[in-house]
């Protein structure tokens, strides 16, 4: 009997303790929603749109935008945790990832929308991925091998100059052999307005947030159930005792580096998809706000890294809900400061070594 009551109130604690992360995140995307719904009609006047219709879409936008911003942050985080770089090239790979998506699909004749044929839909899309995640996967092992793996040991400040460096000729090179404009993208998803119960979303928007969900349970089932996620969560505790262990450093963190870049080629696909251009220098923005969320969620953590990415898309979408989308920027970062002031390590601020 005592036994039993003793451990009530502990089940109890551990069940609420289990509770607060879903709560908090709930109410956040609660108080979110609310906020774009009050905001909607600012700039159109209330007599002229809905404002629960136009909050529930920036809202969709929101969590869209974000999950890009998401898949390219754990790159930067995986990079982070396995061996404390901060790969600024990174932002450049999911650049080079929209260009290689505009190729595949530009060589495969499509110039639209595929509609009315679902099998073709799908095999042209999915090999669209492949394609961008493996090349990208493959640039991003080249990148690890020849200019970080020879500076492993090197103090600091050097790895940081290389990787600025990759970032400047990834984009050069995508300046000179292939355009220096606007590219376009073919948008070969059809977009027609989808109904979910009291929920009307576009089909990219429902895309878009199925495929950055999946992939991001996918990548945390691999770091904590396979036995190469183990071998990179050891590695990023302790290199030197993980390779006493057997395990092979140098392949595993060249791994890290192909699924970062993958993921970042995965985004890169997803940026043509949506909003249907690329250009050159779109990388620098995206790898600039997708390393901030990397910070904002907490460095070397990949949940966090994904939630930092979806606050910046929510930041940014609510600025341009109040008419004030020149100061997103200004807002992601101010956010950012005032994170890092009341807790250093980021809102989760757990390692990605932390986690094995």
């Amino acid at each position: 009997m005592t036994t039993a009551v003793q451990g009530t109130p502990a089940s109890r604690v551990g069940l609420d303790r289990r509770l607060v992360a879903p709560l908090v995140l709930i109410g956040a995307l609660v108080v979110a929603y609310l906020l774009m719904v009050a905001g909607s009609c600012t700039t159109t006047g209330v007599g002229n749109c809905d404002k629960w219709a136009q909050g529930q879409d920036q809202f969709i936008n929101a969590l869209t935008i974000g999950g890009i911003y998401a898949l390219i942050a754990l790159g930067y985080t995986m990079v982070y945790g396995i061996i404390e770089l901060i790969n600024f090239a990174h932002g450049e790979v999911f650049m080079v990832g929209s260009f290689v998506a505009w190729f595949t699909l530009t060589t495969l004749g499509f110039s639209g929308p595929i509609s009315g044929n679902l099998p073709l839909l799908v095999v042209v899309v999915a090999f669209t991925f492949i394609v961008s995640m493996a090349v990208m996967g493959v640039v991003g092992v080249i990148i690890e091998r020849f200019a970080y793996r020879p500076l492993r040991n090197a103090p600091r400040l050097a790895p940081l100059i290389t990787a600025i460096g990759v970032s400047f000729i990834l984009q050069n090179l995508v300046f000179v052999i292939i355009s220096n404009s606007i590219v376009t993208v073919p948008q070969v998803i059809p977009n027609p307005v989808l109904s979910i119960g009291p929920i009307s979303i576009r089909a990219i928007n429902l895309f878009v947030i199925l495929l950055t969900l999946g992939l991001m349970v996918a990548l945390h089932l691999f770091l904590g159930k396979t036995t190469l996620g183990r071998a990179m969560r050891s590695t990023a505790i302790d290199r030197d005792a993980a390779q006493i262990m057997g395990v092979n450093i140098n392949s595993t963190i060249a791994l890290t580096f192909f699924i970062g870049s993958a993921l970042a080629g995965a985004a890169g696909v997803v940026q043509g998809l949506y909003f249907g251009v690329t250009v050159f220098n779109i990388g620098f923005q995206a790898g600039l706000k997708a390393f901030t969320a990397a910070v904002l969620g907490g460095i070397g953590n990949t949940t966090g890294a994904a939630l930092g990415g979806f606050v910046i898309g929510f930041i940014e979408v609510l600025s341009s809900v109040y008419g004030v989308g020149r100061w997103a920027e200004a807002a992601v970062f101010g956010t950012l400061v005032l994170v890092l002031v009341f807790r250093p390590t980021g809102i989760l601020g757990q390692q990605l070594a932390d986690r094995a």
